[in-house]
């Protein structure tokens, strides 16, 4: 079925932080919410925003229902890095934004033993509603994907504690949170992918399924441990994006083509790539 896409603007509900540099962005858009699958992005745009000029794609957090039931507030998690989320800091109740979505494939369904998920810097983002419905807790999309995990663990990395966003939100819904900093200040002190590498010997005997986000290199090392286990692995990429729909080709990712490799469009057929698909020593 083919999903449905709104262009239009959109109210802010509410814009506030949830670590250091870390907002989380909440729009009343129920033609976005009540559509939208983890793993899809919007776009999203201030209207007579000149610098920048072009919009920049955000990844879904998450949906909230009304207490009438049905979807219709969607939430964006959002790191101060840049321009365009340097103005978002001062988005305020009633302001409206240009949205454009729901873009990208999305995850993929699944039914697994346990399924882990590798998150660097701003890379939990779209883990949150991915969580949920995992866990049996919550649907998204029309149709609904179905996606099915026993046992969820998110092995999660910052430069610091102060960074770390949502942990508390995680740990509520169950998860195994596995933390760790670049400066020790909560959990290992170290890279995030060698939490999942000591996560390794205990994921022996069950259907697993390792879902990566974050900076390319942790996704490319996680990946690479991951294929060496044999375990199924997905990246959900965060290559930058102008339009979201294709026309631009800023956000072409490295794939297998054959013997060979080519580039296709992370906005199109991604954001989510199998692992065994990419061409990750060209990524590295």
């Amino acid at each position: 079925m083919q999903q449905e896409r709104f262009f239009g603007q959109v109210p802010v509900v509410s814009n506030e932080p949830l670590a250091r540099d870390t907002w989380l962005l909440r729009l009343d858009a129920p033609a976005v919410a009540r559509t939208i699958w983890p793993g899809q992005f919007v776009m999203l745009r201030i209207p007579g925003c000149q610098d920048p000029l072009l919009g920049r794609a955000f990844a879904l957090w998450d949906t909230q229902e009304t207490l009438s039931g049905g979807p219709r507030y969607l939430e964006l998690g959002y790191l101060v890095v840049g321009k365009m989320t340097r103005a978002m800091r001062n988005l305020h109740r009633g302001q409206k934004v240009e949205l454009w979505g729901p873009l990208g494939n999305g995850f993929s369904e699944f039914e697994v033993d346990h399924l882990v998920l590798v998150a660097g810097g701003i890379g939990q983002t779209p883990f949150v509603a991915l969580t949920h419905a995992a866990l049996h807790q919550r649907s998204y999309g029309h149709p609904a994907r179905r996606y099915r995990a026993r046992k969820v663990t998110l092995c999660y990395g910052t430069r610091s504690a102060e960074l770390l966003a949502g942990v508390e939100h995680f740990q509520r819904l169950g998860v195994e949170v596995l933390l760790s900093t670049d400066d020790g200040t909560a959990g290992h002190r170290g890279l995030v992918t060698e939490v999942f590498q000591k996560l390794l010997p205990r994921l022996s005997g069950t259907s697993v399924l390792v879902i990566a986000c974050g900076p390319e290199p942790m996704m490319v090392q996680t990946a690479q441990l991951a294929l060496q286990h044999q375990l199924p692995c997905w990246l959900s990429l965060e290559a930058p994006m102008a339009c979201g729909i294709g026309i631009c080709c800023s956000c072409v990712v490295p794939v297998r083509r054959g013997q060979g490799w080519d580039y296709c469009r992370s906005c199109l057929q991604g954001p989510v790539f199998d692992a065994q698909q990419l061409c990750l020593e060209q990524m590295a």
